[in-house]
Parts: structure tokens; C-alpha cells; sequence
């Protein structure tokens, strides 16, 4: 009788261990060795606070997370938190695939302290908070002020035809080139930027849902990247760099120029003197004003988690405002809290550019259409794709233009129809 009581004392006792002990599945999709690593170091203090919680991280490059991760989904396979693009966001909310995080913000004492623009775009999908950004990527430009002072360049170029005669002075030195572009993946920013910019304006689409993108302002903008590319003032294998390329284009000295969010500072900092390198404002179109693009990713959990709470408690962490501070000082990006400012490290020089580009009324941050379920692919697959072509000259900038307003036009009507 003895030995059975202690037997079930026992038993019970494993029982209670084995359900007290659980796993959450993350999921880090923007991923480089030293994102990785400060997730691991925050996700740490989440299972210190949680006894018997694993946290498993998947982390997916980058270059085929879009796809690596669709077939993880249609498998099955889902995480209960996830790292969530801006791009991606609509195409898994619209699919009721993502848990409302609504009823948590209701109740957590750090929600009121969230920038109104966290609060605003991680609510893009149907006013609901599907997603909890984490910080911001706003494009400014970085310049080399050692290339730019051997080629005869006085100051950064404040237009777009200025940034053409520096590309041009700057490709003349042996080696050297004007402009890291990004034509590979995570390319479709620039493109957007410099078209925006010389269309004079960030609209999209008219109102009945056609898209502007084949429009003539936005052509020229699209002509003038791929006389840049075809002109040599960036460098031939660009038409398939990414980010890690335009980066290490950058701090090598190889390109004078690269437009970027504050996350390349991370490696342009370890690597270059912090004399010899800027960051100023994006140049402007022929109407004075420039469309930087504004993106953003945040922390989503999925809908068919099973510890719903507990996904909960590792959101809250990682956007915490301890993680959060520690995380973005990291990736480099703007914080989600509107404390951050006061901090130090995002009050020195090196962020001047980005915080002068918020304060100018002609400079105007800009989201893409990443509302669109559509808007994924589009950015992943088609639009670098078609833009390759253009740039090697296979297809024409106006070809190019009609192509992607014929694929977001439908994608919008079709979101119309629905509204």
C-alpha cells in the first residue's frame, strides 16, 4: 500500500512536469548571425521568467524566407509566434491565419507607451492589431565622403539629377561606382522611392482602383534607375545583389551611395570610421520632394497556437521595452517607443539623416501597398523578376511600368470589391 501511494505521488508528480512543460515555435524571417543572436539572448529572459518553457527559433534566410515559409504554412507547419514583414502581413491576416492581439493591448501597461504610428500600422489589416511592429526602416542615403571628395563631389546631391553627376564623376575613378543598387531580393524599394519621386507624388492607385505606375511621372522614375544601372554608374552584378551586397558594396568603397534603412548601419559601423562615412537625406524629385520608403515588421501569433496566453507573455517580452531597445539597437531600426528618442545611441550623428528626413514637410515616408494579398508576391518574386529584365535591357522601363500596373491594378480592384 505504501510503495503504490509513493508510486502515485510519483507518477503524478512526471504528469504534472510533462504538462507544466511546453514549447513555443518563433519565427525569424529578416535573419542574420547577429539578429539571431540577440533574439536568442531576449528569448533567454522569457524562459527564465517561464520554468519548463523551450522557445524553438526557426531562423530563415532571408532570400527564400517568402517561400521557405509559405510551404512551412501549407504544410501545416506553423509557428506560435512569428517575426511578420510588413509585406507579408495582409495576405496571412485576410487568410484568418493570425490571432488579434486586440485583447492583450487592452490590458498591458506598455501599450499606451507605443509610438501612435506602432499602433496605427500594426492595425493596416481591418483597424485590428494582427501584428505588434517592433521598430521602423525608413530609407535615407548613405555617402562616402572619401569617394565623393576624390571624384570632385563638393557635398551629398540633394536632387535626382545632382545624384546622377556624382554617379557619374564618382564611376570615372578606376573601380569605383556611383550607386549601390539593389536589384535582387528586397530590391523593390528603390524603385518605388526614385519612381515616387519623380512622379512628384506617392499615389498609387485613382479611385476607382487602376494603378499609376504606367503613368509618366512614374515612368520616368523607373527609366531613370535603369539608365543608372545601364549607364555604369552602378556596378553590372548589382542587378542581383541584395541586402548583405549593397551593404559590403558600401563600406568596401566599391559604390559611393547606397540607399538604406538604419539596420546597415550595424555592418557599415563595424567597418568603416565613423569620419568617413554620412547619412543624409534622400535627393529630391523635380517638384522638391522625396518619398522615402517607410517599412516596418513586428511580432505576430498565430491563430492555431495552442498556448495562446503564453505566445502572449513572449511577444510582450521581445517587445517589452527592454527587448525592444535592446533588439533594435541591435537590427538597427527606429523603436517602436516614443521614449527612444531620449536614448543615447539614437541621439548621436549617425542617425541625423533619418530623423532629418521625419522633420522636413517635403520629405514624405511612404508605405507601400503592402494591404494588398497580392502585394507578397509581388515584391518577392514578380517585381524582381521584371525589374531584372529591365535593367538588362530585355524588356523596356514603359514595358516594365505596364507590367506591374496591369498585376496591382487587379489586386486592388479586387480589394475594393471586398470592402
Amino acid at each position: 500500500m505504501k510503495k503504490t501511494l509513493i508510486s502515485a505521488v510519483l507518477l503524478g508528480s512526471l504528469m504534472c512536469g510533462t504538462a507544466s512543460a511546453e514549447t513555443l515555435k518563433l519565427v525569424e524571417v529578416i535573419t542574420s548571425p547577429e539578429r539571431t543572436e540577440t533574439l536568442k539572448s531576449i528569448v533567454s529572459t522569457f524562459e527564465k521568467e517561464n520554468p519548463g518553457t523551450t522557445v524553438e527559433i526557426i531562423s530563415l534566410p532571408w532570400n527564400e524566407a517568402f517561400q521557405k515559409f509559405a510551404t512551412m504554412v501549407s504544410a501545416g507547419d506553423t509557428p506560435d509566434v512569428m517575426e511578420m514583414p510588413d509585406t507579408w502581413l495582409s495576405l496571412y491576416a485576410n487568410n484568418g491565419m493570425l490571432e488579434s492581439l486586440e485583447p492583450y493591448l487592452e490590458k498591458w501597461e506598455n501599450t499606451k507607451e507605443l509610438t501612435p504610428r506602432a499602433l496605427e500600422l500594426g492595425r493596416d489589416v481591418n483597424d485590428t492589431a494582427y501584428m505588434l511592429p517592433y521598430g521602423f526602416y525608413l530609407r535615407a542615403m548613405f555617402y562616402n565622403k572619401k569617394l565623393l571628395e576624390e571624384a570632385g563631389v563638393a557635398e551629398p546631391p540633394k536632387t535626382i539629377d545632382e545624384f546622377m553627376k556624382a554617379s557619374e564623376a564618382i564611376s570615372n575613378l578606376p573601380g569605383k561606382y556611383g550607386y549601390c543598387m539593389r536589384g535582387g531580393p528586397g530590391g523593390l524599394n528603390g524603385w518605388m522611392i526614385f519612381g515616387a519621386s519623380m512622379a512628384g507624388n506617392n499615389t498609387y492607385f485613382t479611385e476607382d482602383g487602376t494603378s499609376t505606375m504606367n503613368q509618366e511621372g512614374w515612368v520616368d522614375g523607373l527609366q531613370w534607375m535603369v539608365d543608372l544601372y545601364q549607364k555604369g554608374y552602378a556596378p553590372k552584378d548589382s542587378v542581383n545583389w541584395g541586402f548583405n551586397e549593397v551593404v559590403a558594396g558600401f563600406y568596401s568603397g566599391t559604390c559611393a551611395f547606397l540607399d538604406q534603412d538604419p539596420d546597415a548601419l550595424i555592418a557599415i559601423a563595424e567597418r568603416m570610421n565613423k569620419d568617413d562615412f554620412g547619412v543624409a537625406p534622400l535627393p529630391k524629385g523635380p517638384d522638391g520632394k522625396s518619398f522615402p520608403t517607410i517599412g516596418y515588421a513586428g511580432w505576430s501569433m498565430f491563430a492555431d497556437s495552442e498556448n495562446k496566453d503564453l505566445a502572449w507573455k513572449l511577444i510582450a517580452t521581445l517587445e517589452g521595452k527592454e527587448g525592444n531597445l535592446e533588439w533594435n539597437k541591435k537590427i538597427g531600426a527606429l523603436p517602436a517607443y516614443t521614449s527612444a528618442e531620449e536614448d543615447p545611441f539614437f541621439a548621436g550623428d549617425q542617425f541625423k539623416g533619418w530623423f532629418e528626413e521625419l522633420a522636413d514637410p517635403d520629405t514624405v515616408p511612404t508605405v507601400m501597398p503592402t494591404y494588398l494579398e497580392e502585394f507578397a508576391y509581388f515584391k518577392d518574386s514578380l517585381a524582381i523578376k521584371t525589374s531584372q529584365e529591365a535593367l538588362l535591357g530585355d524588356i523596356t522601363a514603359k514595358e516594365l511600368a505596364d507590367q506591374w500596373a496591369d498585376y496591382l491594378t487587379k489586386a486592388q480592384q479586387k480589394h475594393l470589391t471586398k470592402q
